[in-house]
């Protein structure tokens, strides 16, 4: 009897360890994989720093992003919808195209074209607005990446293009990141012949420096 009840406690122990054992295995499966299908494709939607202009289409910044995200354990397609030379207006336009195979989340990455034709502040706004707009209506959430004005355009209307995309992420509440070229412009080393778009090192040093957010992002979607 004595020993009989021993051993019925040792097997209540064991079995009260596996199971919670196996409890915190599942809550963590469960937790991994819910994360995992929360993004399997992103869209980046874009001008030429997203098609990756000058380049071979292996060293786009997509191409890089996925490999970046891959190895961080995230196995997410980023499809590029970078098109050269695109405004915000373009960009607008071409939205449903884009989107129209699906996306689980959109990198949104326009306005360098816009500030280097001069276009007004408010017409960049209003585009970039209305792409935020329709994608939330589809419940497709946003990465947002801010572009700067070059120093030639003046003062005031620096200020205001640079402002345009802290502004929208505000009122739109959705993932941002300040500048896409950060680190990265005006850097002769890190950028081709043009000193505009950015060389392969370049859009490595891009990657590595958005790619914390971009975790974050994926992590807690907006």
């Amino acid at each position: 009897m004595h020993f009989k009840s021993l051993t019925l406690k040792a097997y209540g122990k064991r079995r009260l360890t596996f199971n919670i054992f196996s409890l915190v295995f599942v809550i963590l499966f469960t937790h991994t994989s819910f994360s995992a299908a929360e993004i399997k494709k992103i869209v980046a939607l874009g001008d030429s720093l997203t098609a990756g202009y000058g380049l071979p289409q292996s060293d786009a910044f997509p191409v890089q992003l996925e490999a970046a995200l891959a190895e961080k354990g995230h196995q997410i397609r980023i499809e590029n919808a970078g098109v050269s030379g695109d405004t915000s207006t373009g960009g607008l336009q071409r939205l449903d195209w884009a989107i129209a195979g699906g996306a689980d989340a959109v990198i949104l990455e326009l306005g360098a074209n816009d500030a280097l034709r001069g276009i007004e502040p408010s017409v960049t706004k209003q585009n970039l607005d209305e792409i935020l707009k329709r994608l939330k209506e589809k419940s497709i959430p946003v990465f947002l990446t801010g572009m700067r004005a070059p120093p030639n355009m003046g003062i005031d209307y620096q200020t205001e293009f640079d402002g345009i995309f802290p502004e929208l992420a505000e009122k739109h509440r959705v993932a941002f990141y300040p500048f896409f070229l950060d680190g990265v412009a005006a850097m002769p080393e890190l950028n081709q012949e043009d000193a505009i778009h950015p060389n392969r090192e370049g859009v490595a040093l891009i990657v590595e420096k958005m790619l914390p957010s971009l975790i974050e992002f994926l992590n807690n979607p907006k």
